[in-house]
This record gives structure tokens, C-alpha cells and sequence, in this order.
């Protein structure tokens, strides 16, 4: 006798069986999208996070007397000179007036300014988190797509078994 909850997959008609696992399959490529965009989310954190350890050890060519002038009245000596992207291979020549304050984008174009360590640490919690979630994901994804080989399995047997044998 089934649990209360579990269906008899060996009652279901063969077209219930088609229908679960074209479901089953879209639930699956469904999961691997959100899967491939947590990857993506994941990689460019980690390249912000990269890019903030390296402008954290350049020296940071200005005094402290600068602090209080506007950025563009700064000797071009206290500018860190860098190059600015434009597009992924476009840039143009650029200077950083102050390398301890970062905006970070927080999603849905919001941007925060934070401390370059108060950004660093935003870029490794949220690395972790989807990480977790990926894992979590990943789990629900493997477990939906054995179900779904079940079901194509159950529904090749079905047919196999309606389908008349070889007459001679």
C-alpha cells in the first residue's frame, strides 16, 4: 500500500507520464538557469573582490590635508592614474581621487558607498550566500533530474509494453 501523499507511478496512463516528466524537465532546466546565474552573480563578485584587494595595496599617493579639498583642485601626484572601462573593450584614461570610498551596487540599481574593507566584506558575505544557496540549489536540481530519468525510463517501459511485439 502507497503512503499517503506518494503517487502509484505504475497506475498513471502513459500520457500522466508524459506530463510529469515534461514538467519534471522544466522544473530541471529551470533549476541549471538559476544555477548558471548564481555562477555568473558568484564570478563577478569575486573579480570586485579581486579588484579591491589589488587597489588596497597600491600606496595611496595622497595626504592627509587633501581630505578636505575637492577632488579636482588634488595635485594630479595624489590621483591614482588608472585606466576606466567603458565597455568590456573600451577604456579611457582616468584618476581616482579616493581610494578608501567604493560604490557598491547592491542590486536593482542601488548603489552604496561603503569603506574598501566594508566592501570587501559585502563581496565575501554575498559570495558566501550564493555559494550556499548554489549547493542548495544543486542538490534539488540532481534530485528533480534523477526523477525525471525515472519517469523517462517508466514511460519507455509503459510503451514498450503497449506497443505490439514483432509478428512473423
Amino acid at each position: 500500500m502507497a503512503s499517503p501523499g506518494r503517487i502509484e507511478l505504475d497506475k498513471l496512463s502513459v500520457e500522466q507520464l508524459k506530463g510529469i516528466k515534461e514538467q519534471t524537465d522544466l522544473e530541471v532546466n529551470l533549476l541549471q538557469d538559476s544555477l548558471t546565474k548564481i555562477r555568473t552573480a558568484v564570478s563577478r563578485l569575486e573579480s570586485a573582490s579581486a579588484a579591491l584587494h589589488d587597489l588596497s595595496l597600491r600606496p595611496h599617493g595622497k595626504c592627509l590635508l587633501l581630505r578636505h579639498r575637492p577632488p579636482h583642485s588634488l595635485p594630479s601626484a595624489a590621483r591614482k592614474k588608472m585606466l576606466v572601462p567603458l565597455t568590456a573593450s573600451l577604456y579611457v584614461p582616468g584618476s581616482l581621487d579616493d581610494a578608501e570610498k567604493v560604490l557598491v551596487d547592491v542590486g536593482t540599481g542601488y548603489f552604496i558607498e561603503k569603506t574598501m574593507a566594508e566592501g570587501k566584506e559585502y563581496c565575501e558575505r554575498k559570495i558566501n550566500l550564493l555559494k550556499s544557496n548554489f549547493d542548495e540549489l544543486l542538490e534539488v536540481a540532481t534530485k528533480k533530474k534523477t526523477i525525471a530519468d525515472e519517469m523517462g525510463l517508466l514511460l519507455q517501459a509503459k510503451l514498450t509494453q503497449a506497443s505490439p511485439g514483432p509478428s512473423s
